[in-house]
């Protein structure tokens, strides 16, 4: 599921595709790393892990900022920061906790992927901390900030930019068509019956690679029983599964394929290869359902298609639905998060707090980033492109709810065979109700 096509120092995994990474946290083997000066030593300098990708040169000018700020006397405390290659993160910050020279701070995709340090006791939790620091409780986005988090506790403040995914369209096909961006499921089922007239499969879908099948599941719960649904799954209770928005949402689904929504052979069409994408560039599809990095995809591959034909649109209401048609799902941010046994606390979370911080907020539009700061929105003008820039910004401003992607939410053992029960689903070989008890089933 992984891919090493890269743009601004993310990779077009779905999985860790804020800074990609392994495909389990809890995979062993690498040796133990970390400072002399980190947890376990009482030093006063803390250790910082960050996810080694070109975009960690944001987090390396806030490190070398705050230790200015150190030796100038306005703080105390200093970061070492350490960037741990992207491949090995999971692993190796896993060996790291259990070590004597754990990380003080460390990047991570919140939910899921801190659910066992959360449950080893390992963890800050920040949640009366942020409530009573102005900076940090009026720094971010609130959908952001509650998105990375466990049981309504707050356990990591944001530090990268954000990745809603959207309903993309072509502009294009939709004029020719006299189509609309739909807003009701309705809309997009007609939009479905007239599109296939035409001849034009309506959605392009990198059904090889599973997770471009898992975001309609997220969206289509989300829409059909709120967020409250994958909440409970969330935060360990798989009894949630059961929910009767889950079995809709998949008798939805099966009825949109059986519908030809996705056309003949999506199962063997990447995303990661870069086949659904030509597909909708081409015309040869209408719409695409993906995160916001389809753009800068487009971009690299089809720039014509993405500066002249390529539009975009939140997913329609479900009617009848419990969802608001302004919720977001994908993937929020990526989050620092403070070791229990950290050294130095009140160091540590002055060290957050510059990440609410507008410098901060603008190295992240410079390296094209969304910042999820709540100043971010007056400094997007300088985004490579404006106009999508502030789309995705106001989306997740405006969103009561930011459901954070379901195969990071979930505990990493869940994740793998989740997948693979969303891949029998959409091929058909199982059923809405089978898809249902599998996922119950999941530990």
């Amino acid at each position: 599921m992984e891919s090493q096509t890269s743009h601004g120092g993310r990779t077009f995994s779905r999985r860790w595709v804020l800074g990609a990474g392994a495909t389990t946290l809890l995979t062993a083997g690498l040796t133990a790393c970390g400072s002399s000066g980190g947890s376990g030593s009482g030093g006063g300098t803390l250790t910082a892990f960050v996810y080694g990708d070109d975009a960690a040169k944001v987090q390396a000018a806030a490190v070398d900022r705050f230790n200015a700020s150190a030796e100038s006397g306005q703080t105390k405390g200093r970061i070492k920061l350490e960037k741990v290659p992207g491949s090995d993160y999971p692993a190796k910050l896993r060996t790291a906790m259990g070590s004597p020279n754990a990380p003080d701070v460390f990047f991570n995709w919140g939910g899921g992927s801190i659910k066992a340090y959360q449950d080893a006791g390992q963890l800050v939790d920040l949640t009366d901390t942020v409530k009573s620091d102005p900076v940090l409780k009026d720094g971010f986005l609130p959908s952001v900030l509650a998105a990375g988090g466990l049981n309504g506790r707050t356990y990591g403040i944001p530090m990268r930019g954000m990745q809603p995914v959207i309903l993309f369209y072509n502009k294009a096909v939709f004029a020719e068509h006299k189509l609309r961006p739909p807003t009701t499921w309705d809309q997009l089922l007609d939009h479905n019956a007239k599109l296939k007239k035409a001849g034009i499969t309506p959605f392009a879908l990198g059904g090889a690679d599973i997770w471009p099948e898992l975001m309609w599941l997220e969206y289509l719960v989300d829409r059909i029983g709120g967020p409250e649904v994958f909440e409970r799954v969330k935060n360990g209770d798989s009894a949630g599964w059961g929910d009767p928005a889950v079995l809709k949402a998949a008798e939805t689904i099966r009825q949109l394929i059986d519908d030809g929504a996705f056309g003949q052979g999506f199962s063997s069409v990447a995303y990661t290869n870069g086949g659904a994408p030509a597909v909708f560039a081409k015309g040869k599809a209408a719409m695409h359902l993906m995160g916001s990095w389809e753009y800068s995809t487009q971009l690299g591959k089809f720039p014509d298609f993405a500066r002249k034909d390529l539009g975009w649109c939140a997913f329609p209401k479900v009617e009848d639905g419990a969802g608001d048609l302004r919720n977001v799902v994908g993937n929020p941010t990526n989050y620092w998060s403070l070791n229990a046994r950290a050294s130095n606390k009140d160091a540590a979370i002055a060290f957050l707090r510059g990440c609410a911080s507008e410098t901060y907020a603008r190295d992240l539009v410079a390296n094209g980033d969304i910042p999820t700061t709540s100043n971010a929105g007056k400094l997007l003008g300088a985004s490579p492109n404006p106009e999508f820039a502030r789309f995705q910004y106001q989306m997740v401003q405006r969103a009561p709810a930011f459901t954070l992607s379901w195969d990071q939410a979930v505990d990493p053992g869940v994740s793998t065979p989740m997948l693979t029960e969303v891949s029998k689903l959409f091929v058909g070989k199982s059923s809405p109700a089978q898809f249902v008890s599998a996922l119950k089933g999941l530990r």
